[in-house]
């Protein structure tokens, strides 16, 4: 019996610490509103995606 992968979630942090860098952090309204802006985009191409289909 096949088994099919219909979606694959890869998560990444990213830190510039090695290389001596260093950023202000993103407030916490930005961090959550980058977030849910990154959600909203993706729940969006998922259903465009099966609407292909």
């Amino acid at each position: 019996m096949p088994i099919v992968v219909d979606e694959v979630v890869i998560s990444v942090e990213v830190s510039n610490k090695a290389s001596g860098g260093s950023t202000t952090p993103a407030s916490p309204t930005q961090d959550k509103q980058t977030l849910i802006n990154e959600c909203v985009e993706r729940v969006l191409e998922i259903l465009k995606q099966k609407e292909e289909r």
